[in-house]
This record gives C-alpha cells, structure tokens and sequence, in this order.
C-alpha cells in the first residue's frame, strides 16, 4: 500500500517540514496541494492560468501603448502584480513582431515602399513618336538596371521596374495618340521592349568587388593564430559560404533565391540580436544619467519597456499593413485611412520614447530633448551594427 499524501490538516512542509500557515510553506515555497491529480484537475489549473495571463495583458498593452512611462514607474513604486513583467512582456512582443514580419514581406506589398521619380519631359509633350521613342529611351537610361542592385535593394529594384512599365505604357498611349497604328500598349515587364542603356563605369561597389578574382579555401585560409583549430576551421567554411552566397548575389538565376534565403535567415537572427542592444542601450541610459544615482537595472527597466513598445508599435504597423493588402482589393478607399493610421505610427514612436523619458527621469525639457537626441543618435548606430552583423551572420550560413 502506498503511503498517504500530506494534507494541509498535517499543518507541516512534505518538502521540508516546516509548519504551515496557508496553502504555500513561508520557508521553501512548495504549495501544498498535491500535483497528482485527475486530467481535468490539471486542464482547470491551465485554464485558470492562461485566463490569469489574459487578464494582464489587458491591463499592461494599453498603458504601454497610450501612456508613455507609466508601467516603468508603476514598477518602481512595487505596483507590479496586475501587469506583466517587463522581461516577459519584452520577450513576447519581440517573437510576435518578428513572426508576423516575414508574412508581410511576403504578402505582395512593401512594409516600407520606395518612390522612383524621373525628372524631364515626359512623352505627353511629344509631338511625333520618333520624339516619343527618344524621350522613352532617355527617361529609361535614368533608371539603374534591376541587376546593378544589391540585395538591400530589392524593394526599389520592384519599384524600378513597375517605373519602367508605366514610362513605356505612358509612351505607347502617346503613339497612338499621334497615329501610330504599330503601337502597342505592354500589359506586363515581360512586354517591355529592352531599351538600350548608354555604357559607363560600373557601380562603385562592383568596382570592388571582391568576387572579381576566384578564392581558394585551401590555398588561403583564414587562419587567426591564438584560436583552436576547430574554430579557425568553423571560421574557414563560414567564409566559403560568404563567399559562395555573394558569387550567387551577382548571378541574374540565383539572386532570387539567395536573396529570399538570407531575408530569412536575417529576420531569424534579429531577435537574438536585440538582446545585445538591451543592456547596451540600459548602460547607455546609466552614463548619460549618471547623477541621477540610479541603480543600473532601473535603466534595464526603462530599456525593456521602450523595446516592448516599439516591438508592439512594429506589430502593430504590421498587422495594419496585412489588413491593408487584404482588403484593399475588395475595399479600395481603405488604402488611404491605413496609410494615415500606418503614419500616425511612424510619428507617435518617437514622441513616445520622449515623453517617457521626461516623466522617468524627471528633468528639465531642454536637458531631456538633449540627453534624447544623444541617446538616440547612439542608439541608431547600434542598431546599424546589430543589424550588419545580423546580416553577415546571415550571409554566412
């Protein structure tokens, strides 16, 4: 027969036998209600905590979002059960903006869309089509052949050739317009007839491009004399995969492919790499207020409450975006209400992170607006380097 369970009438620990005064032991913390329990025991335990959970994250998002420092300071002043813990809410936050970005990227639109502009006369100002055809050819010579872009550049590259499309239907319309019956206006890119582009200088990056000349492993490895051999060896094959991956970039088949492959890995590696900015950023709020005399996990405070904000400001602009391309097909005076509201986000974010940083830390508005445009000038080429080294890890997977 196997020996009875503690009960809470034993008024004693299982654990470590001290006595009890309610349902958890004031020494090791154990509950003293047993964990062998029926199924649905355990599924009213989970039920109970997600609704728990749930019921935090109402109380803790619309703060974060509306009222810039307030969860920062409800924290320091011990107010801290109702909401979620900063590090948690950080977390999840980061992992759904970085889940649902992908989705955008891949959803036929452009989270961050660039303009082409051609300057010059355009076709409607012709007055016969041999004028047309001369000023389709000079307007076209303007825009940068789609292969001369690296692959940073492949949204403008789609928005150069969406240019290239309507120049030469805008030509083709003003044929016919003066009577020419051989025009033909092109519905797709594949219609557009190859326009010849005056020969110059290549692009500066690929004047040094250092895939010009073939490179051995074997004949010249990479070797750092105070690390191991497993490491100089890991370090040899990462820069053949650099290698190969750059040589697939500048060949027209399989730029598609490398450039989707490392948008992926890029987005996959970001996550990790904000971790790295977060006590960066903390410690760069602990130098510039240095009088303040605050301990430097309050500045990790305030740096996981403005990273949780803006990772559900990007969410948030995200999802509006998704909505965007789904409904616009079916509701198309929507586009502009979403557009206003995407922007609307744009210009809260950094208003945002000012205010929080007055009502935290308390000073003046000259001396925050100046401590602020420090901090976010710094800030910046922290990001540009966690996102460089996201993007060569990327590169060399």
């Amino acid at each position: 027969m196997t020996k009875d369970l503690p009960t809470p009438a034993e008024l004693h620990c299982a654990n470590c036998g001290n006595p009890l005064h309610g349902d958890f032991c004031h020494v090791c913390g154990q509950s003293v209600h047993s964990v062998l329990k029926p199924v649905h025991g355990m599924l009213e335990d989970t039920l109970d905590l997600v609704l728990n959970i749930d019921g935090r994250v109402v109380h803790t998002l619309p703060p974060l979002f509306l009222r810039p420092g307030f969860l920062t300071m409800e924290y320091f002043a011990g107010r801290r059960v109702r909401y979620l813990a900063p590090f948690r809410l950080m977390f999840a936050l980061c992992l759904l903006a970085f889940f649902v970005l992908p989705l955008a990227l891949d959803s036929g639109g452009a989270l961050f869309q660039p303009t082409v502009k051609v300057q010059g006369p355009g076709a409607e100002r012709a007055k016969t089509p041999a004028e047309v055809d001369r000023l389709l050819k000079k307007q076209l010579a303007r825009l940068a052949p789609t292969g001369d872009i690296p692959v940073v550049g492949s949204l403008a590259g789609q928005t150069l050739d969406k240019a290239r499309l309507q120049l030469t239907r805008e030509a083709m319309q003003r044929r016919i317009e003066l009577g020419d019956r051989t025009a033909v206006i092109p519905t797709t890119l594949d219609d557009v007839p190859t326009a010849p582009v005056t020969a110059g200088p290549p692009p500066e990056w690929r004047q040094h491009n250092p895939l010009d000349q073939q490179w051995d492993m074997q004949k010249y490895p990479v070797k750092v004399s105070w690390l191991p051999d497993f490491l100089n060896q890991r370090l040899n094959q990462a820069a053949l995969r650099m290698h190969d991956n750059l040589a697939a970039l500048s060949n027209p088949g399989d730029q598609s492919a490398v450039k989707s492959r490392l948008t992926g890995q890029v987005l996959a590696m970001l996550p990790g790499a904000m971790f790295f900015m977060l006590p960066a950023f903390a410690l760069l709020l602990k130098l510039v207020y240095l009088f303040k005399r605050r301990l430097y996990v309050e500045h990790l405070i305030v740096a996981l409450h403005s990273h949780a904000f803006l990772f559900l400001s990007l969410l948030l602009g995200t999802l509006i975006h998704l909505l965007g391309v789904t409904l616009k097909p079916h509701v198309p005076w929507l586009a502009g209400p979403l557009s206003l509201l995407t922007a609307a986000l744009w210009v809260w974010a950094p208003i945002y992170l000012l205010i929080m940083q007055k009502r935290v830390y308390r000073q003046g508005w000259p001396m925050t607006v100046l401590k602020y445009l420090f901090v976010g000038w710094c800030y910046c080429w922290l990001l540009a380097i966690a996102f460089a080294g996201a993007f060569l890890l990327g590169l060399a997977e």
